[in-house]
């Protein structure tokens, strides 16, 4: 089982960085004391839903069993040796902007100074940091960033980031798809509909199919479609993100939005991608 330890300075960034392993499939827990790991690992491994992926938020509100914290990773040791610390830091600069965004008080110094409540928590902090295998300064860092940064570090030492491709096919007559990454409209390329003995099949159906495709500017278009998605991809991995969400509407959501997300879906299988696709107006 990977475990993952995430720490560091309060207003860092610990709450993205377990966003992004949630993304990645992790099962996450915040606010995790330190002293009760090892007894929570041990009861994950023995738990009959297989988890094995696990992130540890802990931090300066664990308050005294940081005070423990050598003696729980040596025990954490003996019972999985696959464990990493990441440790998120910023400049005092960056970290007072923060908190005065937010309108937060520093939770080591509430009454008083944010800047001084902040070099308390480095200073205590200075153990743990020493035992991070992964440290990164998210001053000035973008959000998109910060995700890259951890998908170095962690992800891909297990491999490739899986980027999930999910296809849609709806009908603009009742609305477009409010989860979509991109939507593209396929209204103006030949209409099964007006053909009667098609009016009643769907984009599922080979003649559909057929008829659809067999004009030159819907294989164009299919090219085109399929070209920007394969550009858009690599792009979404490299800014960390898990899943691509292509919407594809004709008007009723019954036959060339069908057919486009189906031919889609096949060609990226084949290709090796993880897809998922879904007919909206069938499944309403």
């Amino acid at each position: 089982m990977k475990i993952v330890v995430i720490t560091g300075m309060s207003g860092a960034g610990r709450s993205q960085a377990m966003k992004a392993f949630e993304d990645a499939g992790y099962y996450c827990i915040d606010n995790m004391p330190l002293a009760l790991m090892p007894k929570f690992v041990e009861l994950v491994e023995h738990n009959t839903e297989n988890i094995e992926k696990v992130a540890l938020v802990t931090d300066i509100r664990g308050r005294r069993f940081f005070d423990t914290l050598e003696k729980t990773l040596e025990a954490m040791k003996t019972v999985t040796a696959d464990f990493k610390i990441l440790f998120l830091e910023a400049s005092n600069s960056s970290l007072i902007k923060r908190y005065k965004e937010a309108r937060r008080t520093h939770p080591l110094n509430p009454g008083g100074s944010i800047e001084e409540g902040i070099n308390k928590e480095r200073k205590r902090l200075e153990v743990i940091r020493n035992l991070a295998d992964h440290i990164i300064d998210t001053s000035d860092m973008s959000l998109a960033k910060f995700r890259e940064n951890i998908n170095r570090s962690f992800y891909e030492t297990d491999g490739a980031v899986e980027l999930t491709l999910s296809l849609m096919s709806f009908g603009f007559k009742k609305g477009i798809p409010l989860d979509a990454d991109f939507v593209y409209d396929v209204r103006m390329l030949p209409n099964p509909f007006y053909i009667e003995e098609l009016k009643t099949l769907t984009g599922n159906d080979e003649a559909v199919r057929n008829y659809v495709m067999k004009f030159p500017e819907s294989q164009e278009y299919y090219h085109k479609l399929k070209e920007m998605i394969q550009f858009h991809m690599p792009l979404c991995i490299k800014e960390g993100r898990r899943q691509l969400v292509i919407a594809i509407g004709c008007t009723g959501g019954q036959h060339r939005s069908v057919t486009f997300a189906n031919l889609l879906k096949e060609e990226f299988i084949d290709a090796g991608y993880k897809v998922n696709c879904k007919h909206r107006e069938q499944h309403a």
